[in-house]
């Protein structure tokens, strides 16, 4: 335990955000890290728990407490290797993570918990400037050749850790550039795409080779990769989007949050525009925006649509409004239920809680104003509570642009999917354990959110990770990779 008084003695103080009016003219990260002696200081906070709560909220098991300490003691260096022996990639979760490791943090209790997610950014970044972070390339090959199929952070992260074990890896990739959501999902102010670029040059010095625009499933069957690889590791995350079952939907100007992003993505990333947007470009310029999902996405689309200078922007949620403060004797450890606001809904966004979208008005063929109505939860016939439309709660808002960020409901099911038939689950996904990710077929494995469905970051880190050991020890008899 670095200081033991840090905690009585020092008030949490996180990074900060420049000015919306400066950030909105670019496209480029905002989040203003902490000078390094005021970071110190707060890793001096953590109370080194005998119990460590904050390793049961981090999916990919940091040694927080360790980290902190380390920073605190000005040992970055050895900070560093901590954070790299759990975490393959600490500047995504950094960024983009929620961070329930603090949520779960004692300190959390009278709502002061220790800055966890702005200190692992930090000594990645350290690292990353100082030249700490190298290529880990295997002495030797063992001769055994794994297909990972998606580069998104389950892929990058199986892929890194099989090549580092000696397996000869390929990841294929569906895009024209590796990285998957987190490349053509989250946008460049949130997570700027170098950050991408530099790990995939750190593991192609690892050996690990990327094939981009070439889509498992229907540029190559998946029975010719069986054929040349020893493993299939389906890591094709879960992007078949929740639809909108509303009369109207067909209209123009209504299109999946995914569609909107990937286009503004592919500008920044220097595309022209019938490459950023060969069936016609998306633009929020001067539109009035619904954004329907009040989710991490939906957060996403609201950043996008200011920044490319949206008339208003509106976010409908159909779940009630959650409380402002959850009961932490009723929810701590655990990730709470409570009001949220993001960075970019600070940015300028109304916000509406518990409304169902009936219908899409147009004129023209174009959509034109969302038909929409208000909801109570109310107890069934069987007992059972379930949303029910309130009597007389009908209004009009007005609509030029409508994405929906309703979130995902599973992998596609048509190329990869259908081709490799493996069995999937009651939902959807496809069906893997979490003992050794195999799936009904002993040659291909699964991880991500191809797996588990629409998740975190980390939790696809960790998952990749967690298949690439059981990847290793299904080959080799005897897994030596960490957990």
């Amino acid at each position: 335990m670095g200081k033991p008084t840090g905690f009585l003695e020092i008030e949490r103080h996180d990074r900060g955000y420049a000015p919306v009016a400066e950030r909105l003219k670019h496209w480029k990260e905002f989040v203003e890290p902490l000078p390094q002696a005021e970071l110190q200081q707060q890793a001096s906070r953590c109370m080194s728990c005998g119990i460590p709560f904050c390793h049961q909220g981090c999916p990919v098991n940091n040694q927080i407490p360790d980290f902190n300490d380390l920073v605190y003691r000005d040992q970055w260096r050895d900070a560093l290797d901590n954070l790299q022996s759990t975490n393959n990639f600490p500047e995504f979760t950094g960024r983009i993570c929620p961070a329930p490791c603090e949520a779960s943090c004692t300190l959390n209790i009278p709502d002061t918990p220790v800055t966890i997610k702005s200190i692992e950014c930090q000594i990645i970044d350290r690292g990353w400037e100082e030249g700490w972070v190298t290529p880990q390339p295997s002495e030797r090959g063992t001769g055994k050749r794994v297909a990972v199929v998606g580069s998104g952070p389950a892929g990058l992260a199986c892929a890194q850790q099989l090549a580092r074990a000696g397996h000869a890896t390929t990841v294929f990739e569906k895009s024209d550039r590796p990285g998957g959501l987190l490349r053509y999902g989250i946008p460049d102010f949130k997570m700027e795409k170098h950050l991408i670029d530099r790990r995939i040059r750190q593991m192609e010095a690892e050996g690990v080779i990327f094939r981009c625009n070439f889509e498992v499933g229907v540029d190559v069957s998946v029975q010719r990769l069986l054929d040349d690889y020893d493993v299939l590791v389906m890591a094709n995350g879960a992007e078949d989007p929740r639809d909108l079952n509303a009369h109207g939907r067909d209209l123009d100007g209504i299109h999946y949050a995914m569609e909107f992003l990937t286009q503004q993505n592919k500008r920044n990333a220097g595309d022209p525009e019938d490459v950023a947007a060969p069936t016609g470009t998306l633009s929020a310029k001067g539109k009035h925006v619904v954004v329907i999902g009040g989710g991490d996405t939906g957060s996403d689309c609201i950043g996008t649509s200011n920044r490319q200078g949206a008339a208003s922007v509106v976010q409908l949620e159909i779940m009630p409004q959650p409380p402002e403060h959850e009961n932490k004797a009723l929810t701590w450890p655990d990730w709470p239920l409570k009001m949220r606001t993001s960075s970019s809904q600070q940015e300028g966004v109304e916000r509406d809680f518990a409304v169902a979208t009936r219908r899409a008005l147009g004129q023209d063929g174009r959509v034109t104003a969302l038909d929409c109505a208000r909801l109570e939860w109310v107890a069934g016939d069987d007992g059972r509570m379930q949303m029910r439309e309130i009597e007389g709660s009908a209004f009009e808002l007005k609509a030029d642009l409508v994405l929906l960020a309703m979130g995902f409901v599973g992998p596609r099911k048509s190329g990869l999917v259908e081709q490799s038939a493996v069995e999937l689950d009651a939902r959807g996904n496809v069906k893997a354990n979490v003992q050794d990710y195999r799936t009904s077929d002993a040659r291909i494995f699964a991880c991500g959110d191809a797996r588990r469905g629409q998740s975190l970051v980390v939790w696809a880190i960790r998952e990749g990770r967690q298949c690439a050991r059981a990847i290793d020890a299904h080959l080799m008899g005897v897994s030596k990779l960490p957990r």
